[in-house]
């Protein structure tokens, strides 16, 4: 049998074409669109099953109270729940604690968007107890987590780039709000204005697409319908537009009150010397006794039903009810969320919205029924109002309240009040909801990047301890030529003792030139006391110095002892705070380096520790340098918490007791860490 004979432009090793085609590589952006629909789909795909997962759990907790009684079975179910959910977070996944968007935001700025793919995992079978039982929290933020680690290990796993990672991170939390409120265009904006702090052509794009493929697995499962729906309302009458301009001051004052009370408890909680499990436990149990005051329970889980219920039927409530369920909206949610359980605030801050809205639609239609025809329309505005005053998030509150209404009626009342609630709630407090748990961990975010570098340097890394002074008896004529030689504008000036007396500048010295002050006049007739200084201290940052210098433009600060005040250590300037900056920039970068490297080497068999320190333990007192020899390989200490100071560490930081460490190590090393820093001797040595 003859061979058989392929035509010439068959013959591979012969055709330049054929060649180019084997070699081929899909366009950067086909690889990035074709990632970001994978994450839409595999989000759209992890919210239907979160969404099973709650309508399980919800039906055992229904079980057990028909077994046992209404309000043992809860309790049974709220405690338990808290017990699991605190278990696994403290072992497996410390990042599902809370309501997530803030550790996919510090993710985003501080770690090139790499999330350890565990988390989804963790977050959705954490999520799912907490909310399935009645925990009162949103199931979005659960979601927005889990798209957001797929994005991040589809990333990683094509070996992308930094901002490449971030904006598949960005793609899995634009999916998941699409996946929860079928609201595609929301969970694009909430994505670019929440989670990236920018909005870019290109970024855009490709977040939509993602949405969109998550919006249609959700309609494959769940049908073409929103979280709940909302009636039509129409603006009746010009004259409500005061009414919605209050509605948008109260929303403010309101969302900045719930903010602080939700951190109060979350301050409260993590005092606690007792085990995470035992935190979640409590908080549970609270979250089931304020429900328990609540009419029929409703305080308990998302709320979103209820919601919508209640707005179809033009808010008709009793004020006291509407009060009532206002005040203990607000606590349940800080209970469940405060103690450590896992869930989202979206959905809570539109039920606070909701409630609030109708209040005050109800009191105005009482006032001018003829004008404020319609109480369920302020509801509407106030689920955007209060929601984008908590997360400074007005574009995302607008879109998705249009996008459940499907009306552009009430398009003025709502651009009215959410744009009121966000400026006044940035007055009122210069945080949201997602960036304050960010600033307590020393994290400061500006359009998505951390700029609060400053804060890992110390004052007494950087001040000058070479420094000229002047004694406060010199002469004018005296001071001058000091001033000539030392090119300086100003000077510290000591007393007799060799204490701080003052400060003196060239100016100081002109302005007693023009006034003809005689030449024998000392220091101390033209500078300015030490009482009068702002001063700097050795344990500040450099960031806290630099903000007083520039609040009143002064160029140098003396840095003193905090046991003598009077005992002059340095002085810090503003060439100082540049240095300061660049030490920052090149430690962080040193830092973010290693991560990445470690990371690469191990994907997904890789964590963040959090250690507090304590005086018994015998690392206190050690520097970095002299204790890394006897760290597991690899290990990385990232960051110090210090007296609510974040600080970067180098060789020469020492650790002291109540400092919180986190460090970044390979999972199998974990007990060798903590058993060396906690106890300073490394297991079977």
């Amino acid at each position: 049998m003859s061979a058989l004979k392929l035509p010439g432009f068959l013959h591979l090793e012969n055709n330049e074409t054929v060649r180019r085609l084997i070699g081929w590589h899909p366009p950067e952006e086909v690889t990035l669109v074709s990632a970001a629909v994978v994450v839409g789909i595999g989000t759209g795909l992890g919210a239907m099953i979160f969404i099973w997962l709650l309508g399980q759990i919800a039906g055992i907790t229904a079980w057990l109270q028909i077994s046992i009684g209404t309000i043992s079975g809860l309790l049974l179910a709220m405690i338990g729940s808290g017990l699991i959910v605190g278990y696994m977070i403290s072992h497996w996944a410390s990042e599902a604690k809370g309501h997530g968007v803030p550790e996919v935001m510090e993710a985003v700025a501080m770690r090139g968007g790499r999330i350890r793919a565990r988390v989804a995992a963790i977050k959705v079978l954490a999520s799912s107890l907490t909310i399935g039982v009645g925990g009162s929290a949103g199931r979005e933020g659960p979601i927005v987590q889990v798209g957001s680690a797929l994005g991040s290990s589809i990333g990683q796993l094509l070996h992308f780039s930094n901002e490449r990672v971030r904006t598949l991170v960005a793609c899995g939390a634009a999916a998941g709000i699409a996946a929860t409120f079928n609201a595609p265009i929301a969970g694009s904006v909430f994505a670019l204005e929440v989670i990236l702090g920018t909005f870019t052509v290109r970024n855009f794009g490709v977040v939509i697409m993602s949405a969109v493929s998550a919006s249609v697995v959700s309609h494959a499962f769940l049908g073409n319908r929103p979280a709940f729906a909302v009636p039509a309302y129409p603006l009746t009458h010009v004259g409500e537009l005061p009414i919605y301009l209050l509605l948008g001051v109260v929303a403010a004052v309101v969302a900045v009150g719930f903010i602080h009370i939700l951190y109060r408890m979350e301050g409260l909680f993590d005092g606690w010397h007792i085990s995470q499990s035992l935190k979640a436990a409590i908080g549970m149990g609270a979250t089931a006794l304020v429900a328990l005051l609540s009419p029929e329970l409703q305080v308990l889980g998302p709320g979103l039903h209820l919601i919508g219920e209640t707005i179809a039927e033009n808010f008709a409530l009793p004020l006291t009810t509407m009060a009532a369920l206002l005040v203990l909206k607000v606590l349940a949610t800080s209970f469940t969320l405060g103690a450590g359980n896992s869930g989202g605030v979206f959905a809570p801050g539109l039920f606070i919205g909701a409630v609030l809205g109708g209040i005050v639609g109800n009191i105005a239609h009482d006032l001018w029924p003829n004008i404020a025809v319609n109480p369920g329309a302020y509801a509407i505005v106030g689920m955007a109002a209060v929601f984008a005053a908590a997360a400074r998030a007005p574009m995302t509150s607008i879109l998705i309240v249009f996008e459940m209404s499907n009306d552009y009626k009430l398009i003025l009342p709502l651009m009215l009040a959410t744009g009121l609630s966000t400026l006044l709630a940035e007055r009122l407090l210069p945080y949201s909801i997602y960036t304050l748990k960010l600033k307590l961990k020393g994290i400061t975010l500006q359009g998505g990047r951390d700029i609060d570098v400053l804060q890992g340097v110390m004052v007494g890394e950087v001040m000058a301890q070479a420094f000229t002074t002047v004694p406060v008896g010199m002469t004018l004529p005296d001071l001058s030529d000091l001033f000539s030689s030392t090119r300086r504008h100003g000077l510290m000036v000591l007393d007799h003792e060799g204490n701080l007396w003052g400060l003196v500048t060239i100016t100081d010295l002109d302005r007693a030139v023009a006034e003809e002050m005689p030449r024998r006049t000392p220091v101390s007739e033209i500078g300015t006391p030490r009482s009068r200084l702002v001063i700097a201290h050795p344990d500040e940052t450099a960031g806290e110095v630099l903000a007083r210098m520039g609040m009143r433009g002064y160029g140098r600060l003396p840095v003193v002892s905090r046991e003598n005040p009077n005992w002059l250590q340095g002085v810090i300037r503003r060439d100082d705070i540049i240095r300061a900056y660049n030490i920052a920039l090149a430690r962080r970068a040193e830092l973010q380096h290693r991560t990445q490297r470690v990371q690469q080497r191990n994907i997904d068999g890789t964590e963040f520790i959090d250690v507090t320190l304590e005086l018994a333990d015998q690392v206190v007192g050690m520097s970095i340098q002299e204790i890394a020899p006897m760290l597991p390989e690899d290990a990385l200490f990232v960051s110090i918490r210090r007296d609510g100071k974040v600080l970067i560490p180098h060789g020469t930081t020492t650790l002291q007791s109540g400092d919180l460490v986190t460090a970044f190590i390979r999972s199998q090393d974990t007990e060798h860490y903590l058993h060396y820093l906690k106890r300073g001797a490394v297991p079977g040595a």
